[in-house]
């Protein structure tokens, strides 16, 4: 990706959300826009106000973002690339608190059970917010020394707040998937391992999905993900899968070609670099 004519990049949240800063880790030299939902990142890039987009799809703990999901299919983005950014909560009070003396938390509704040990090690009181950033940014409005945000280290300094204290999470698997998102496809060279993402319907045939997927399997692709999309009659209408494998070889081709007698709309979402995250975390054990 050329970045001489990429400047800004779109995400979810307010400035210093965890979606801030995967955009920051990743393309550190781009301006970030903070939108207040996700359709209004998608429509941030689809009406040239942003040049990128990046969004969460998956966390380790809280599973799939739902609203992605059924956005993605609407929408006229393709997916460049995948992230996986490492989440480490970091308690945050106003300058002068001490740690000692909170009675008050503010998060958002995932965050606070992430760190259920220091809430209650603390006996704090638990008040939820749209997202972390945005307690933060309460927390410095407050001004008040008994009550504390959990957030991301990079909203104490948007939000001139103290680090009261690092990585108060449970769990330090906590991870969060993002996909950056372009108005043009993005294809890797063939030589690069890549993931290519689908959206497609099944038709009314008995074994239709097994059909679909039978294409995959005899050609030697592996599915790392595969999720349903429920219609307002608990139907499953379509279906979001995630492919180990560039669309241009011929194995691929033959896959889709056997998935067409069998799927209806099939919709090409993006072929984009597996990122090494996945590959570590395979050798690991810990990732299909």
């Amino acid at each position: 990706m050329d970045l001489k004519n990429i400047k800004k990049i779109a995400f979810q949240g307010v400035k210093g959300a965890y979606s801030d800063l995967a955009c920051r880790t990743v393309f550190p030299t781009l301006e970030t826009l903070a939108c207040n939902a996700f359709d209004d990142a998608f429509t941030a890039v689809e009406n040239k106000e942003a040049d990128l987009a990046m969004i969460p799809v998956d966390n380790t703990i809280a599973g799939r973002v739902a609203d992605v999901h059924h956005l993605m299919p609407k929408g006229e983005l393709f997916i460049i690339g995948e992230h996986f950014q490492p989440i480490r909560h970091t308690l945050l009070g106003i300058k002068g608190s001490k740690i000692e003396n909170l009675k008050h938390v503010h998060s958002h509704i995932h965050a606070i059970p992430q760190c259920k040990k220091i809430i209650q090690q603390l006996g704090l009181t638990t008040h939820i917010h749209a997202d972390t950033a945005g307690a933060a940014q309460e927390i410095a409005q407050k001004n008040d020394p008994e009550h504390a945000a959990i957030a991301s280290e990079l909203a104490s300094s948007i939000y001139d707040l103290k680090v009261l204290k690092n990585d108060v999470q449970d769990e330090h698997h906590n991870t969060t998937r993002f996909l950056i998102l372009s108005p043009e496809p993005e294809i890797p060279d063939e030589d690069v391992e890549t993931i290519t993402s689908l959206i497609f319907s099944v038709r009314n045939i008995p074994a239709s999905l097994y059909k679909c997927l039978g294409g995959f399997a005899t050609n030697g692709l592996s599915l790392s993900k595969l999720e349903s999309y429920v219609d307002p009659n608990f139907q499953a209408a379509q279906f979001f899968c995630d492919i180990d494998g560039h669309p241009e070889s011929d194995n691929f081709k033959l896959a889709l070609e056997e998935l067409g007698f069998y799927a209806n709309d099939v919709k090409f979402l993006g072929a984009y670099p597996a990122h090494p995250f996945r590959a570590h975390n395979s050798k690991n054990g810990s990732i299909n």
